[in-house]
């Protein structure tokens, strides 16, 4: 694929993992989702579960920052992120269920999957910068010993 302006532009305003990435929710849907579906490898939650875990979220997340941030009931994102403008979820009725469903859609398992690496990346990178620093200590304090015997001692 070519990466050029226009189609980057256009992804950017299409693609579901893009808009998941720009909405002022990407936080708690990529963290919500993550939790639920891709950490114990549930495809697929009725929604009365998912609403339910989503409320305890949800009254965890206003406990701590305040009721204003998500001032929503849970069932009302729900269907907002399995809207055709949002396209997070799929929701979809099984077959001998008169409860709706919900499953991931491809493009917000990319989108996790790819914050993810963003966290793996931050903690190698630190992680090696502190071993480093942990070497260059143990050189200094080895080569600032003046008495040879109590060198190779060491």
């Amino acid at each position: 694929m070519n990466l050029d302006y226009a189609t980057l532009d256009l992804l950017r305003q299409n693609h579901p993992a893009w808009r998941l990435l720009r909405s002022d929710h990407a936080a708690l849907v990529a963290s919500f989702l993550q939790r639920v579906f891709i950490a114990p490898n549930v495809r697929v939650m009725a929604q009365a579960d998912l609403a339910e875990a989503l409320e305890d979220e949800l009254f965890a997340l206003r406990d701590r920052f305040g009721a204003e941030l998500f001032p929503k009931a849970a069932l009302d994102y729900l269907n907002d992120w399995a809207a055709n403008d949002k396209g997070w979820l799929r929701k979809f009725y099984a077959q001998g269920s008169d409860e709706p469903h919900f499953d991931l859609t491809p493009a917000t398992e990319k989108a996790i999957a790819w914050l993810d690496t963003l966290a793996a990346r931050s903690f190698v990178g630190t992680e090696s910068r502190l071993l480093t620093l942990f070497e260059l200590l143990k050189q200094m304090s080895e080569g600032s010993e003046t008495d040879p015997q109590t060198r190779i001692a060491e």
